[in-house]
């Protein structure tokens, strides 16, 4: 039976140039849709209409934010690159929408916070991830397994502790975790694996923008969490 290999398990390594170019157009990609998210959620926030329907459709909209990531990254060899960017874009927008509600949870400082350091968490990381010699992908195991573990935990705690302690030390966690994905994506990136699963070099920058995107929104959200406290009081 013949099994997918990625270049960096066949020990191929695509050009300096070509690896600088994929890294570079998935970022850019990826701040766009950072971009179109606070745009969007900054508008709704402050129409009180928008901001009423994104409470009333919150779970609606988490739902088909779900329904928009399995999309691209499962259909991404058969969408057009131009396609998948554009979910892409539908889905940062729709993230803008669902994430107004947390204007009326934190207040600005504290949001603009929890932004700026996953800034700083993320940058460090991508660079680190993008330099490293090191095989990354040797942790997959061990980033699948504290995922699972982080979200267990915050299940439990939610319906079960209600500690905030847990809280606190789940979201220390996730913050460590999803700052070593982001170097492993980067890597990925880098090495050209996105590429070869992707089928093309166009599609494996707006897929790793997506799992970039994916990266930084929940660094955030856990960072939220640890300067906010329980929101607003």
């Amino acid at each position: 039976m013949n099994y997918f290999q990625t270049p960096s398990q066949l020990g191929v390594r695509p050009a300096a140039r070509l690896s600088t170019g994929l890294v570079s157009q998935a970022l850019a990609w990826m701040f766009a849709g950072l971009a179109i998210t606070a745009v969007v959620s900054w508008f709704v926030s402050n129409d009180a209409s928008l901001a009423a329907a994104a409470q009333t459709l919150f779970l609606p909209g988490i739902i088909v934010q779900l329904v928009l990531v399995v999309v691209i990254s499962g259909g991404i060899r058969r969408l057009s690159a131009t396609v998948a960017l554009g979910l892409f874009f539908i889905y940062a927008a729709l993230t803008g929408f669902v994430f107004s509600i947390l204007f009326l949870a934190y207040d600005l400082p504290t949001i603009t916070l929890a932004f700026a350091s996953a800034s700083a968490m993320f940058g460090i990381s991508a660079v680190f991830g993008f330099v490293t010699k090191r095989d990354l992908s040797l942790f997959v195991r061990f980033f699948m397994m504290a995922l699972v573990g982080i979200i267990v935990a915050s299940v439990l705690n939610l319906f079960l502790f209600q500690s905030s302690g847990l809280s606190l030390l789940v979201s220390y966690a996730g913050v460590a975790l999803f700052a070593g994905i982001t170097a492993w994506d980067i890597q990925r990136i880098k090495n050209g694996d996105l590429a070869a699963m992707a089928g093309s070099m166009e599609k494996a920058s707006v897929i790793g923008a997506l799992h970039l995107y994916l990266d930084f929104i929940n660094m955030f959200l856990f960072l939220l969490r640890i300067f906010g406290g329980g929101g607003r009081r």
